[in-house]
């Protein structure tokens, strides 16, 4: 059956397929195959550099060729190691393969071809492989796209600063705020979590079969071999794997990192649930009215009907990877004695989980871009609530020693509708000196913001 997007099984490669177009080619299995052959590539030409009698070094030609099968690996390439893995149903033993095929007409490397593999373990190749994947993906594809997120609400933030907002606690009127300062809020929680899923150091092991270099020092017992590994994994890309060395581990590397950069990366999604049920509640009050685009429609039956989609998808796919996230954050580090196989194909949805949440940053990022503040509508929300005021007048009954403020203020205003004639009108009766009591008949439900403008232009 040839392939079709309206027949994949998941809508990452159906329905939404062109918007994961640069996470595909990272964290698919041909991604991951491509990895596998960098990590067989840069052990094989470190190993020809270690001064062994038994394989010399490797002339600058076979290097070059031997970063050519990694720098122009293909589809094709992919498809004959599948083809071989049909044989040896060994995922890895059949990249190993595919490599030493390549050697065939090149006698200085079909003469080590030994070597290709050599004294390691699956898993050495796997949890480096897959270090690898989560590297290119959180660089080059997830962080760009969050940071998208960021910068489009930080712009949001500063632009909207001085638009006062009436805040609701508890879904009820409450003292206002700034359309800019509450952006803000999200803006400082976003960066903080930004800063964590890029902090989080990707580990990678290459220690043999349960961790301790049996096979390596069976065939060289006085070579340092730990030393050897760990140049390998830390030296930067393309000669070594620019990973962090993992000295412990079991067969497989203990995935405790990958835990903590699926929980960092959940935790950022959580903010974003939170905002993306906010801003779709601002677009239902009418602070925001959303730009219209032609030939879209709204509902099948109801032609008035512009719908916050955008927030809605996020929303959703935010949830989807979140789900996946946790469950790849609880399940990995744990493996039964030296290894079990359960880890294997729960990190084959590694992907998956990034791919959910790069659709929802995306879907975010042009939701955003479609908002247009309305601040009649907000202007009007704050003006038929004046009761708001009831803080800072009985704040100011607290300074100047006026009995009961907050209880005045409570039999006044609580269950009651207030206007500016109201508020005035007890003002004006206050025992308060002259000038304090200007200041109050002054305020407005639109001034009282307090430095909310101040701190979203500082964000």
């Amino acid at each position: 059956m040839n392939f079709n997007a309206i027949s994949a099984l998941s809508p990452l490669d159906g329905r939404y397929a062109a918007k994961l177009a640069k996470l595909r080619p990272v964290m698919s299995e041909q991604g991951y195959m491509q990895r596998r052959v960098q990590v067989e590539v840069a052990w094989f030409i470190a190993l020809s550099d270690c001064g062994f009698e038994e394989f010399k070094p490797l002339s600058p030609g076979a290097r070059t060729y031997l970063m050519g099968l990694v720098k122009n690996f293909s589809e094709t390439d992919g498809e004959a190691i599948k083809t071989i893995e049909k044989v040896t149903n060994h995922d890895v033993k059949a990249v190993e393969y595919w490599i030493k095929s390549k050697f065939e007409a090149r006698p200085e490397l079909l003469a080590a071809e030994e070597f290709v593999h050599f004294a390691c373990t699956s898993e050495d190749i796997n949890n480096t492989s897959h270090a690898l994947q989560l590297k290119a993906g959180r660089e080059l594809v997830l962080l760009p796209a969050l940071d998208a997120v960021i910068t489009k609400l930080r712009e949001m933030a500063h632009a909207f600063a001085d638009v006062s907002m009436l805040s609701r606690t508890h879904g009820q009127t409450a003292s206002p705020t700034t359309v800019g300062k509450e952006i803000a809020n999200v803006v400082v929680r976003l960066v903080a979590a930004r800063e964590k899923i890029a902090s989080i150091k990707l580990m990678a092991k290459m220690n043999g079969a349960v961790g301790n270099f049996n096979a390596h020092l069976s065939a060289w017992p006085e070579f340092d071999w730990e030393a050897f590994s760990k140049k390998v994994i830390e030296t930067p890309e393309p000669v070594g794997l620019g990973l962090t060395f993992q000295p412990y581990s079991i067969q497989i590397e203990p995935h405790d990192y990958m835990a903590e950069l699926f929980d960092a990366i959940a935790r950022t999604n959580t903010i974003l649930i939170d905002w993306s049920r906010d801003v779709w509640g601002y677009v239902s009050l009418g602070y925001f009215k959303q730009k219209l685009r032609d030939g879209e429609v709204g509902s099948s039956t109801m032609p008035h009907k512009v719908n916050p989609i955008d927030f809605e998808n996020a929303e959703g796919n935010l949830g989807l990877a979140n789900a996946l996230l946790k469950h790849l954050s609880e399940k990995l580090p744990i493996s039964r004695w030296q290894r079990d196989l359960t880890d294997s194909t729960v990190l084959r949805n590694m992907g998956v989980a990034m791919g959910y949440a790069v659709l929802a940053y995306q879907s975010l990022n042009t939701g955003l871009g479609k908002l247009e503040i309305n601040e009649a509508a907000i202007a009007a929300d704050l003006d038929s609530s004046w009761e708001v005021l009831a803080e800072p007048i009985q704040t100011v009954m607290r300074r100047f020693g006026l009995p009961q403020p907050y209880e005045q203020l409570k039999k006044f205003t609580r269950g009651a509708p207030m206007t500016r004639e109201l508020m005035q009108g007890f003002i004006a009766d206050l025992a308060l000196p002259e000038a304090e009591k200007a200041r109050l008949l002054a305020m407005t439900p639109g001034s009282y913001v307090g430095k909310a403008a101040e701190l979203a232009r500082r964000v």
